[in-house]
């Protein structure tokens, strides 16, 4: 007999109480196990960390005042059902000038501090603030495609398709344009999503605390390959950087014909690697969505 369990002879039905326990201990369970995965509570760079802090600041000073909305609800609840008729009941409230200001300061000064928060927040984690480094920073150009992204490394003269590797504790600072649709670049761990549209060069930069391995993402609908449009993410040593370099310049180069090709729509099912990516590839992709009086003025490649 479904949903009845049996002592004896005597079926037992389960408790609506008890039905109710057991569906709660399992949500909690469930979420502890997402959150405790959850990069964006467990950041691991300075940037993310920050943005963090901000999240939980902002969550509890909303909570003063939804936790009190919640007490009372069940405190009224209890207070004034049908069977208490010894508690007053005193539905005049014209005249309560400390309820009013109470009801109004209280709101007024949670969105005033709010505001401090988020114009000092907005210049401290502008996503084009350069972050000082005595070793410089990791340059990187981005090109987002359908469904994967191209990072283009200027400095070393290579280029990798869905996987972004620098040195840790180094700033990376990427360059972003996209080559289709608008997309929304996202590494969780280490920063918040910035925006990379066709003829337009966005920046966001980053940095990771030491050695890891971290998923990137696009944020932003894109069409049918949307939810594959992830990328790994390399924080390694700069002994490890070094190697991945000069395993990359043993790759194909990267040339018109091998863009054509990874320009594709589709999805990558592993990263793909390309030696000899010239200085003014990115540049190029920047000036197919010009006017047509700058295109003629810049040279075009691929």
């Amino acid at each position: 007999m479904s949903g009845w369990l049996r002592l004896g002879s005597a079926p037992l039905r389960p408790s609506f109480v008890g039905r109710v326990i057991v569906l709660l201990g399992v949500s909690v369970s469930l979420s502890s196990c997402s959150l405790a995965e959850a990069p964006l509570l467990h950041p691991s760079g300075p940037i993310a960390e920050a943005q963090r802090n901000l999240l939980f600041e902002a969550f509890g000073l909303m909570m003063i005042v939804v936790v009190p909305v919640f007490v009372m609800a069940v405190w009224f609840g209890w207070r004034y059902r049908a069977s208490a008729t010894q508690s007053a009941y005193d539905p005049d409230w014209e005249r309560a000038p400390f309820l009013d200001g109470l009801i109004w300061t209280l709101p007024a000064l949670i969105i005033i501090v709010l505001a401090i928060m988020v114009w000092r927040s907005t210049h401290e984690l502008d996503p084009y603030r350069s972050l000082a480094a005595a070793g410089g920073s990791t340059q990187v150009q981005v090109v987002s495609l359908e469904w994967k992204y191209l990072f283009l490394y200027p400095d070393q003269g290579i280029a990798s398709a869905n996987e972004l590797v620098f040195p840790a504790d180094k700033p990376v600072q990427l360059v972003m344009t996209s080559d289709s649709a608008m997309t929304s670049l996202l590494i969780p761990a280490l920063g918040g999503q910035v925006y990379a549209m066709a003829g337009m060069a966005t920046r966001l930069n980053l940095l990771a605390d030491g050695p890891g391995d971290f998923q990137g993402r696009n944020a932003l609908y894109n069409g049918d390959g949307f939810a594959d449009q992830t990328f790994r993410v390399r924080a390694v040593s700069q002994e490890e950087f070094a190697k991945w370099v000069a395993s990359a310049k043993q790759a194909p180069a990267l040339d018109a014909a091998s863009y054509a090709d990874l320009s594709k729509p589709g999805v990558l099912s592993e990263p793909r690697f390309y030696s000899q990516a010239a200085p003014e590839f990115f540049q190029s992709i920047l000036d197919k969505y010009a006017s047509p009086l700058k295109m003629q003025q810049t040279p075009r490649y691929p």
